[in-house]
């Protein structure tokens, strides 16, 4: 059995990593921690108390006890709202602390790109503006080139999990580009697990969502490769080859 360890911002959508455990229909599990905050908000200070290494750090016995194997911070802005170096400090932070190989969402983003192969992306995302920007600087920062960014300006991770698969459509269709090569659905709170293909189908590439890409990173930390294409084409860019070892990467590198 893989389990990789779930830090996940309060409660949106965090019924998506079970329904890619049975998605997935192997011995993976993907074992929670709900992190709290005092302000559940997009806003870049709750965002950066979010992510705080006190808030990170009261999962992590639980997690350990579930028998994880890494962890991934889960809440994409609560890790890119850092910046490109403070995220990194975050993470290894997270990673002495638990003892374990660890990385966040926002990061996974940068690795699932490179997997692809792919440096031109767009950016759709739900939050306000502010917090968009400081998602195009982080994938800056990063190495890739994005080319158009598009916000829905909405203020809470609730309203957001509400949202139904049209209007998740709606705002992947607002934000495409015809240069781009990728498009990224970074908020953890859209409930995306169930209909990845769909979307990918809609504006014709790749979609990288954020709980997608979350169990990605964390396979990824354990050297664990799964062929799952109702996840997308990050889960069936290459077969895994039986006996064959994965390139591990250092999780707090660059």
């Amino acid at each position: 059995m893989t389990a990789v360890g779930l830090l996940y911002p309060g409660h949106a959508a965090e019924d998506d990593f079970p329904r890619i455990e049975i998605t997935l229909d192997t011995d993976i599990r993907l074992p929670l921690f709900s992190t709290e905050a005092d302000e559940e908000t997009f806003r870049p200070g709750a965002l950066l108390e979010a992510g705080a290494p006190d808030r990170l750090s009261e999962g992590v016995d639980e997690l350990r006890l579930a028998g994880a194997e890494a962890l991934v911070q889960a809440s994409p802005a609560g890790s890119f709202v850092y910046g490109w170096a403070g995220a990194h400090n975050q993470i290894a932070t997270l990673a002495r602390s638990a003892g374990l190989p660890a990385s966040s969402t926002a990061f996974g983003f940068v690795h699932a790109l490179r997997e692809l192969g792919a440096d031109r992306v767009a950016v759709a995302a739900a939050w306000p503006e502010d917090v968009t920007v400081l998602l195009t600087e982080f994938l800056v920062a990063g190495g890739a080139e994005v080319v158009a960014a598009h916000s829905a300006g909405v203020a809470t991770a609730a309203e957001i999990a509400g949202w139904e698969a049209d209007r998740v459509k709606e705002l992947a269709l607002a934000a495409d580009h015809p240069d781009a090569e990728v498009l990224l659905l970074p908020d953890a709170a859209l409930h995306t697990a169930a209909y990845i293909p769909e979307l990918e189908e809609a504006v014709g590439k790749p979609v990288l969502t954020a709980n997608q890409v979350t169990v990605w990173e964390g396979l990824r930390l354990t050297d664990r490769r799964v062929w799952a294409p109702t996840l997308g084409t990050l889960f069936a860019a290459r077969r895994p080859v039986p006996g064959a070892a994965e390139p591990k990467g250092i999780e707090v590198r660059e």
